[in-house]
């Protein structure tokens, strides 16, 4: 064999090494995209091809209308579920007559406004309790997660509950979202989408109850969260804690969070967006 054919045989050899090594490369990117789909469909419980209900409150003032916050964070929700390769049936609270397992559910909204969130917190959240009484209204919107109270500071300090629900290891889990304003819910649907891999490490399919706090929202929007406690043993082992305040104005047990700030408080968007 003269030089020229050598050259060509190593030129061969190098090109199908070239080849091999792009389709193992090519393999093992594709099987790890599988992979990481198949955690995050294990997690939300979300095998492809299947259905899912987001539950939504509606917006006071309009039939069948829903916040356009909402509407926002039901859009990044259905990036989420999209991707799973699964499909998403909106449902109104007052609407979603259906036991509990069948289908992953998303549940937007506080007690208040959301029946299905009340049925969730009483059912699944005993140690949970959400201020609906009108008066007084600085007790209004708050938390009470065990013996602590956290307090809505509207635009500068808000609270939400970010919760994965699950009856038992067959049942498809629900995903609640109570926030104490619809912006809140948005800023959990993006926390959970951002660290659905680390809360899957942490906690497997069992379930849990985290309290977030969104930061200064009339400047920020959604985007600055933090994770204040994971607060599931407070959420699922204790009983339903006694009232924060009567109506009389006596303080209830429990010491206070953010208390009010000077901030300047913004009202929330009545804007409404129909489905």
């Amino acid at each position: 064999m003269d030089i020229d054919d050598r050259d060509i045989v190593l030129a061969v050899i190098g090109l199908l090494t070239l080849l091999v090594g792009v389709v193992l490369g090519w393999l093992a990117r594709s099987y790890a995209v599988r992979r990481r789909l198949r955690r995050k469909q294990a997690f939300f419980g979300l095998p492809g091809n299947s259905e899912c209900l987001a539950v939504v409150n509606r917006e006071a003032g309009g039939e069948g209308a829903v916040h356009r916050v909402d509407v926002f964070a039901l859009l990044e929700l259905a990036a989420l579920t999209t991707e799973c390769g699964a499909h998403t049936r909106i449902v109104q609270h007052d609407l979603a007559q259906q036991g509990f397992g069948e289908r992953t559910e998303f549940c937007l909204g506080g007690p208040h406004a959301n029946r299905r969130t009340a049925a969730h917190l009483q059912s699944f959240l005993p140690g949970v309790t959400v201020v609906t009484d009108a008066e007084p209204a600085d007790q209004r919107g708050s938390f009470r997660i065990g013996e602590e109270v956290y307090r809505v500071d509207p635009g500068v300090s808000e609270y939400v509950l970010l919760a994965r629900l699950a009856a038992d290891g067959n049942a498809r889990p629900v995903f609640l979202f109570c926030g104490q304003r619809a912006i809140t819910h948005q800023a959990a649907i993006r926390y959970l989408v951002r660290h659905h891999e680390k809360l899957a490490r942490t906690h497997s399919d069992r379930p849990f109850a985290l309290l977030l706090k969104v930061v200064n929202s009339q400047a920020y929007g959604p985007d600055v969260v933090e994770l204040v406690a994971d607060v599931t043993k407070a959420a699922v082992g204790s009983p339903p804690p006694a009232p924060i305040r009567t109506k009389s104005g006596i303080p209830g047990r429990g010491r206070l969070r953010d208390r009010p700030t000077t901030h300047p408080r913004t009202r929330t968007d009545p804007d409404e967006v129909r489905p």
